[in-house]
């Protein structure tokens, strides 16, 4: 007997980090339901991590590793790339057409990696016609003038046009608008929401007295943020005693060469690191300071807890966490230190003045709406409804 459950299928290309993946779980987790089963194909090596609650599964396809924004290479197997983005399109296609899905969503790049979802997306356009299929966009990608190009050059407006039938800006058009910076079509704006950014799970946390405040230095996936982990402990190594505790999460990407070297160095000033924690809300929902780079997913708990916040944003090879950062830091919602000008006595002032008065960012993270989770679920509502 054929299921009436509605189906939706996610793609997240997941190349290198954690970033792609765990904002798609944040959304799985969110739509799943009593009647609505999702599938997941991802080339995240990590996902199997991750707790998948009932009525939700992944389908892993070869992981590929970023050398440049053009250049991709096999995560593991040793293939010519061109093979494994066949194996991972051929997946991906084969999945769709057993799995039906009366929703795709797919994470941030139209076409998939290399082209890789275009096969599925005109099957889907053929043989599914009451299907969705909708692309999931954080707010800020890139400055304006490179997003425009690549788009025009990989032809992504007309793809949006033939093949989708929304895009779902997560964040806020206040705050950054896409379809303005990146120059959107007119048909192509028609067609896109903006739902707000996306809330993390709260946890509930006993206040309990503590002797010293906390502060948490996240750099998400590992990748490429040694220098922040670098430069905290050398602030801590020159400053004598401090007043507070840390935890250092150093991402699951970090190489094993450099993380030895980092957890030698913490170990000898009682310091506490970890390559991974899958409770990240609750490590930071115990914490008085975020220090991190500022990726979309690690804002996106920072406002759900109200948390002060440090970024230090990567600005290469996109400039898109440094735009975020000057956007948030334009709202009240987070102080920053741009990459080249981080240094021990730059993050020992701005990190002091945090802990000592938090006030300054306090009002506006209390205020800050977070809608993303609502507005998904309203869509998928009118999606059920109106075929």
């Amino acid at each position: 007997m054929e299921s009436k459950a509605y189906n939706i299928l996610m793609y997240s290309h997941d190349t290198y980090g954690l970033g792609h993946i765990r904002r798609t779980m944040a959304i799985a987790r969110n739509l799943v339901g009593p009647e609505v089963n999702i599938l997941i194909v991802t080339g995240s090596p990590i996902v199997g991590r991750y707790t998948m609650p009932r009525g939700i599964d992944f389908v892993r396809i070869p992981g590929m590793i970023k050398k440049t924004n053009v250049v991709y290479v096999p995560h593991s197997i040793k293939v010519d790339p061109k093979i494994a983005i066949s194996i991972r399109t051929k997946i991906i296609s084969a999945t769709a057409k057993s799995f039906k899905p009366d929703l795709l969503i797919v994470d941030k790049v139209p076409t998939g990696l290399k082209g890789e979802v275009l096969p599925t997306l005109k099957w889907m356009r053929k043989n599914l016609p009451c299907s969705r299929v909708v692309l999931g966009l954080r707010d800020i990608l890139d400055d304006a003038e490179s997003t425009r190009a690549d788009w025009k050059r990989k032809k992504f407006p007309e793809v949006l046009r033939d093949l989708y039938s929304e895009i779902w800006v997560y964040g806020r058009k206040s705050m950054y608008d896409p379809i303005t910076e990146y120059a959107f079509p007119e048909d192509i704006a028609e067609k896109t929401v903006f739902t707000g950014y996306i809330p993390r799970f709260i946890p509930h946390t006993r206040k309990t007295k503590r002797k010293h405040k906390q502060v948490i230095v996240t750099i998400g996936g590992g990748g490429d943020g040694y220098t922040v982990l670098d430069t905290y402990l050398k602030m801590l190594e020159t400053n004598g005693t401090v007043d507070f505790k840390t935890l250092m999460i150093t991402g699951p990407f970090l190489s094993l060469e450099r993380l030895d070297e980092l957890a030698d160095r913490a170990r000898a000033l009682k310091v506490q690191i970890k390559p991974f924690v899958r409770n990240m809300e609750k490590r930071m929902a115990k914490s008085d300071l975020v220090v991190s780079m500022g990726g979309y997913n690690t804002m996106c708990e920072i406002l759900s807890l109200k948390k002060a916040a440090l970024i230090i944003p990567r600005d290469n090879p996109r400039q898109e966490q440094l735009i975020r950062a000057r956007v948030f830091k334009e709202q009240g919602l987070c102080d920053y230190i741009r990459w080249g000008d981080v240094s021990p006595e730059t993050m020992r002032k701005k990190i002091n003045a945090l802990l000592d008065d938090p006030s300054p960012y306090t009002s506006a993270l209390d205020t800050f709406a977070m809608t993303g989770l609502q507005v998904m679920r309203e869509r998928l509502q009118y999606f059920r409804e109106n075929c």
